[in-house]
């Protein structure tokens, strides 16, 4: 009742395959972007719920912010290799005030 779904034939094959590859290089091109055009990039992993799967949430020294899924915590972690950025663990850190600020900023100046 509780297993995981089997993978479909053609989910390792061609199709599949090529489909997560492409949005991988989609996700690196967009993470790369963003620690190219930022100051102080720092990754953080936030654990999957019930509603979302574990995602690699990417913070910047003004508070700005973006946020990506990823397969699971190793994979976020090799990406941040990848990136040459730290990474924190959420769960162990908490998200930076710089964030928090950088949201309520953008809250009052849409009201």
């Amino acid at each position: 009742m509780f297993r995981r779904k089997k993978a479909s034939p053609g989910a390792a094959g061609t199709a599949g395959g090529a489909v997560s590859r492409s949005a991988r290089a989609e996700t690196m091109a967009h993470l790369q972007g963003f620690v190219a055009s930022r100051v102080g990039v720092e990754a953080y992993i936030e654990p999957p719920n019930n509603q979302i799967q574990t995602t690699l949430l990417l913070i910047a020294t003004t508070g700005e912010w973006t946020r990506r899924k990823v397969p699971d915590a190793k994979t976020a972690r090799q990406v941040a290799a990848e990136l040459g950025i730290p990474v924190y663990d959420v769960n162990f850190t908490g998200y930076p005030q710089r964030m928090r600020d950088w949201d309520a900023a953008r809250r009052a100046k849409r009201s």
